[in-house]
């Protein structure tokens, strides 16, 4: 099969190793076979929603990428924005000078960037899939939509199913999930085909703008909102308003009292910009098993 090849090159500190571990143990895609050596994946890009087939390996300075097709510059920015090579990184430790507490998380894994899904319109289907279900069920709920109703694209000799573009799932029969999970997932679809659920335009506006116009679409709380900003469509600098999960596992690292309000948070935040949202992935990547202990 004929591939086409591109480089991307990182701006600061950038470890593709430590992005290889991460996915490893990322329960949304450690499904994923792994060599331990590149990245593979198939999804449909965002730019045409025509399925492709990714390979990333390491490089010097960045990522050598292999394609199933020719990847415009379109394409090679969604692949740049999963391993938020799309920004320039190179302010990121300097944070960890001011706050030793992030910069303890630094030098730990060193280098590791937010791994993004592969677009937010998956993103957003993996919100709503996951509510009320364990990560591991919500996973084979996810694959057994894309084998059904998805593409497949064989990338280094292997068939991957790829979870289905938008247009698909309004046409879909049914998806094996409760009835308003299927009419939410339905609502995303339009949302994506009408370019709100989109990388370009979430980017493009203000951050607390983009939670608000997730948070009006249906289906999508203000948890689900920040994971379709930020680990959707790779915005660099958001901070969610209500994430009890990320909230605790700041209060164990800075000894915020039990009641500490979500306004405190922010405040902490204030100072990771203008990487907030990589700050705040570090804190979370840490109870993936992604940092050494």
């Amino acid at each position: 099969m004929t591939t086409h090849g591109f480089t991307l090159t990182a701006e600061g500190p950038f470890e593709f190793d430590a992005a290889l571990r991460f996915v490893e143990d990322w329960p949304a895609t450690s499904a994923l076979p792994t060599d331990g050596r590149a990245l593979r994946f198939a999804y449909c890009a965002e730019a045409d929603w025509l399925p492709i087939g990714v390979s990333v390996t390491g490089a010097p300075g960045g990522v050598a990428v292999a394609t199933t097709r020719a990847a415009g510059p379109a394409i090679r920015g969604e692949v740049a924005r999963i391993l938020s090579l799309d920004v320039d990184g190179t302010g990121f430790g300097k944070l960890g000078d001011v706050d030793p507490v992030l910069g303890e998380l630094q030098g730990r894994s060193p280098g590791l960037r937010p791994v993004c899904f592969w677009s937010p319109w998956e993103a957003a289907c993996w919100a709503v899939i996951v509510q009320r279900s364990s990560m591991l069920i919500a996973s084979k709920i996810k694959q057994r939509i894309a084998e059904r109703y998805g593409a497949k694209v064989t990338v280094d000799g292997r068939e991957y199913p790829v979870f289905p573009p938008p247009v698909s799932l309004l046409e879909a029969g049914g998806l094996g999930l409760p009835v308003q999970k299927e009419e939410w997932l339905r609502g995303l679809a339009r949302a994506a085909l009408d370019g709100v659920l989109t990388a370009e335009h979430l980017r493009s506006v203000e951050p607390e703008k983009a939670l608000a116009e997730l948070r009006g679409l249906a289906g999508v709380g203000p948890f689900s909102a920040g994971l379709i900003l930020i680990r959707g469509a790779g915005a660099p600098d958001a901070f969610p308003g209500d994430e009890p999960r990320l909230f605790s596992i700041l209060r164990e690292a800075y000894g915020l009292p039990e009641d500490a309000s979500p306004t405190a948070y922010r405040k902490l935040a204030e100072s990771w910009r203008p990487y907030r949202s990589w700050a705040s992935f570090l804190f979370r990547a840490s109870t993936y098993g992604t940092l050494d202990d």
